[in-house]
């Protein structure tokens, strides 16, 4: 199936892959999780808070979120209640993230990088790549200077000056989406993308290393466990674990087969992984092994947050949902 771009900046982040690799026999449903029954709290909300929702961040004792047309809300009590925080931009945000707490930035569709210096109470424009048929799809925060968003058919810009300028590099031949980046340890970006891509930027270099990857459908994100370990996700439930920052991988099994578009790794150490299907993961012994964990949510989601009063938040297709922990007793 060819890809259209005009079709593809409409998309939620989470599935901008997965149209891709419908090519390929993926086929999903965004009608998932339909599992048993834990908790679900009702939620007095913005208007935000019931629509789709991509991401979302804590700062301080504050949740964020973001999702379409432009939609940022806010939360004072873990997500039992949202108001609407005024946004400057009617594109779908897909990605949230703050240098510390007063500092951060979202980026978005059509080319959109927006900033707030005040702990997310407002935002304002920074910067709109002149391709609008740019997605941005995740941004990383190495420090208050160094920025990385990276998105949909390669793209990749980064700032050195807090986003007074940002700067486009090609760091892959051909147009492969860039799904996921994440800052390790103040020194390495990983970028996640479709085709088995994984990129390590050792110590911030301009050109990145290519990981073999250890299977070639999607990936949508690196989470780091610690000093050396890491855990890549994607298609399929795959999830793979590395011991020495990527350079091998073992394959950690898990089943059913799953889009997993979005692993939370909780105070206790224990990880939640979620996505485009029907089933949450678990994992009490940092990636080695993977369950299922039944909840209520009945819909797709794109991220998941430890609220301050240990409840778990998922944000996604059916906005924000507050569950219970699968660490509470």
């Amino acid at each position: 199936m060819a890809r259209s771009r005009a079709r593809l900046r409409r998309l939620p982040s989470s599935l901008l892959s997965v149209l891709a690799s419908s090519a390929s026999g993926v086929k999903f449903s965004l009608s998932v999780f339909c599992v048993f029954v834990f908790f679900r709290a009702s939620i007095a909300s913005a208007a935000g808070a019931n629509g789709l929702l991509l991401d979302a961040v804590l700062v301080k004792n504050d949740l964020i979120a973001i999702g379409e047309r432009g939609a940022i809300i806010h939360s004072i009590d873990s997500g039992k209640s949202w108001e609407n925080v005024p946004s400057p931009s009617m594109s779908t945000l897909t990605s949230i993230a703050f240098s510390d707490d007063q500092l951060g930035w979202i980026v978005g569709h059509d080319g959109t990088i927006l900033t707030t210096r005040d702990g997310g109470a407002t935002w304002t424009p920074q910067f709109n790549a002149k391709n609008k048929e740019v997605s941005f799809l995740s941004i990383a925060i190495i420090d208050a200077k160094r920025v990385f968003a990276v998105g949909s058919f390669g793209a990749f810009f980064s700032t050195s000056d807090g986003g007074h300028t940002w700067a486009e590099q090609k760091v892959l031949e051909g147009d492969p989406h860039l799904n996921g980046a994440t800052a390790v340890a103040h020194s390495q970006l990983y970028v996640a993308g479709e085709h088995g891509t994984l990129l390590r930027f050792a110590d911030l270099g301009r050109h990145p290393s290519s990981i073999a990857p250890p299977y070639d459908g999607s990936f949508f994100g690196v989470l780091s466990l610690g000093r050396h370990e890491r855990l890549a996700y994607g298609l399929r439930s795959h999830f793979y674990r590395s011991d020495d920052d990527g350079d091998h991988w073992e394959a950690v099994p898990a089943q059913p087969s799953a889009l997993i578009a979005t692993v939370v790794r909780l105070k206790s150490g224990t990880l939640v992984a979620a996505g485009q299907a029907r089933v949450f993961f678990v994992s009490h012994d940092a990636g080695h092994t993977f369950s299922v964990w039944k909840t209520s949510l009945t819909t797709a989601v794109s991220q998941l947050v430890e609220a301050p009063d240990g409840s778990l938040v998922a944000f996604g297709e059916a906005g924000a949902t507050r569950l219970v922990s699968p660490d509470s007793k």
